[in-house]
């Protein structure tokens, strides 16, 4: 008698039990790739940036329940702090195999919070021609930020800036610092 193995399809594997590895040279490729795609189509830096950001906010909404599901078991933060911390931990380590390297809140601004990572993987592999010199590919992860946290309940805008490496500044809506604060004043 004749037996069939069973062959194991991809929609078969489960989403918690799956090994966070990726080749770098694959990555850097794809990224790269991507890059070009998005340069063919805009006419200066600023644009870029932004189509980056687009792009980064498409797969973060994607990633965001798959990285909840294997971290928390669908368990959401409803707090801002824990939020960010999950965001600079677990999705950090999802994504670059590495947690953050700073998170800090500003001193001006309530309304807004700094990650901070020295190296990001993104501006690692590519190079820049002398009349993109200020151009910062860590836009896209700030789309992926910008899409966790909207998604989450924290709307925000987060943007990229060279300061200490990258830094991606998160600026919450006003409505989301009143609510974290609303939540304080009921639990004392």
């Amino acid at each position: 008698m004749l037996q069939r193995s069973k062959t194991v399809g991809i929609l078969d594997k489960s989403l918690s039990k799956v090994k966070n590895e990726i080749n770098i040279s694959t990555y850097a490729l794809l990224f790269s790739e991507m890059v070009r795609y998005a340069q063919n189509k805009v006419n200066n830096m600023q644009e870029l940036q932004e189509k980056l950001a687009d792009y980064g906010r498409f797969v973060g909404a994607r990633l965001l329940d798959v990285i909840v599901l294997r971290e928390k078991s669908y368990k959401r933060d409803t707090k801002l702090l824990n939020m960010l911390m999950f965001i600079k931990g677990p999705v950090w380590k999802s994504l670059f195999g590495r947690e953050a390297d700073k998170l800090e809140r500003s001193n001006d601004n309530p309304c807004t919070y700094f990650l901070i990572e020295k190296e990001p993987l993104v501006n690692t592999f590519i190079s820049l021609p002398k009349d993109k010199s200020g151009l910062n590919c860590a836009w896209f992860v700030a789309g992926i930020v910008e899409a966790f946290l909207t998604d989450s309940n924290f709307p925000c805008k987060v943007s990229a800036h060279w300061h200490k490496g990258t830094a991606y500044m998160i600026e919450f809506d006003s409505e989301v610092i009143a609510r974290e604060n609303a939540l304080l004043e009921a639990t004392r």
